[in-house]
C-alpha cells in the first residue's frame, strides 16, 4: 500500500462525479444545433433555444433529458468516493513532482495536466467516451479523464488489487502527456497517418509502452525522493501490467490471440517496460521506439 495517506493532493484536480448526466453535455448542444441548423435554418435552431427555456422554467434539465438519464442531476459521494479521490490527487501531485524534476533538469517548465474525474459518462475535446472505455489521456486538451470505479474493475474484474496498481495507471496516463508535451506523440500520429492499419497499431504499442515505462521512472524517483511506496507496490504494478496486456485481455474474452490487433502491447511487453523504468528511473531508458 502506497504512502499516500496525509499527503497533500494536486490541485489540477477536476471532480465530475455526482454531478449528474447533465454536467459536461455542452458538445451534446452544439451538434444538436448544428443538426437542426442544416434541417430548419435559424428559425429551427429559434423554435429549439426557446423549447429549451421553457423546459428550464419548469424545472426540467433539457441535456439531462437528452442523455436518457434522470434530470435530478447530481447525487452525493459516497466515503469511498471522497476516499478515491483523495488518492487519486495525491498521486498526480506526486506524478508532478517527479516530473517536474525531470524538465527543470534541462531548464524547462513542466506544463501540468488536469485530471478529470467522472461518473459513467464525460466530455472532453477528443469527443464522448464512457467508463466502459477506460481511463484516457486527451492530447487535444491535456487532460486525463478517469472513473475512479475502474480502480474497483481493475481489482474484481482483472486480478489485480492494491493501491500501487491504482496509482500506475494514472502514472502511464501521465506518461502520455509527457509524450505529448515533447512532441513524441505528435509524431506518432503523423507515422500513423501514412501507415497502414497494422502498422499504426505497431506504433501505438510502442506508445502504450512507453508510457508503461514512464509509469515505472515515477515509481522509481517517487520512492526514492518521497518514500512513497512500501514492500510489494512494485509487484502489484506488475500484476496490473499483466492484467491488461492485450493478449490476455483477448484470451479472456475467449477470443482468439491476434498480434496485428494490438494496440498496448503483450503482458510480458507491459511488465517488461515498467519495470525497466522503474529499475532505471531515468526517461532516456524508455525509448521503446528503438527496439
Amino acid at each position: 500500500m502506497v504512502k499516500w495517506r496525509g499527503r497533500e493532493g494536486s490541485k489540477n484536480v477536476e471532480d465530475r462525479r455526482g454531478v449528474g448526466a447533465a454536467a459536461g453535455m455542452s458538445g451534446l448542444a452544439i451538434l444538436l444545433i448544428r443538426f437542426v441548423m442544416s434541417r430548419w435554418g435559424l428559425g429551427g435552431v429559434a423554435v429549439l433555444v426557446a423549447g429549451f427555456f421553457a423546459l428550464q422554467a419548469v424545472g426540467i434539465n433539457p441535456m439531462a433529458l437528452l442523455s436518457g438519464q434522470p434530470a435530478s442531476g447530481s447525487r452525493e459521494l459516497s466515503a469511498a468516493d471522497q476516499e478515491a479521490g483523495q488518492f487519486v490527487g495525491v498521486v498526480l501531485a506526486e506524478t508532478e513532482a517527479t516530473w517536474s524534476d525531470f524538465f527543470a533538469r534541462s531548464g524547462q517548465d513542466y506544463p501540468e495536466p488536469k485530471l478529470v474525474m467522472f461518473s459513467g459518462k464525460v466530455e472532453s475535446a477528443c469527443g464522448f467516451a464512457s467508463a466502459a472505455s477506460g481511463p484516457f489521456y486527451c492530447p487535444a486538451d491535456q487532460q486525463v479523464y478517469l472513473d475512479t470505479n475502474f480502480f474497483a474493475e481493475l481489482s474484481q474484474r482483472f486480478g489485480a488489487p492494491g493501491d500501487f496498481a491504482a496509482a500506475y495507471v494514472v502514472a502511464h496516463e501521465v506518461g502520455h502527456h509527457v509524450q505529448t508535451i515533447t512532441g513524441v506523440a505528435d509524431k506518432v500520429r503523423r507515422a500513423q497517418a501514412r501507415a497502414s492499419q497494422e502498422e499504426g497499431n505497431a506504433l501505438q504499442v510502442r506508445m502504450e509502452l512507453q508510457a508503461d515505462c514512464y509509469a515505472g521512472v515515477w515509481a522509481h524517483q517517487a520512492q526514492k525522493q518521497r518514500d512513497f511506496l512500501e514492500p510489494g507496490d512494485i509487484e502489484e504494478g506488475l500484476r496490473a501490467a499483466a492484467a491488461i496486456g492485450d493478449d490476455t485481455l483477448q484470451r479472456g474474452a475467449g477470443r482468439r490471440v491476434t498480434p496485428e490487433s494490438f494496440t498496448h502491447g503483450t503482458s510480458e511487453q507491459r511488465q517488461q517496460w515498467f519495470y525497466r523504468g522503474y529499475k532505471n528511473g531515468d526517461p532516456g531508458a524508455c525509448d521503446t521506439f528503438s527496439e
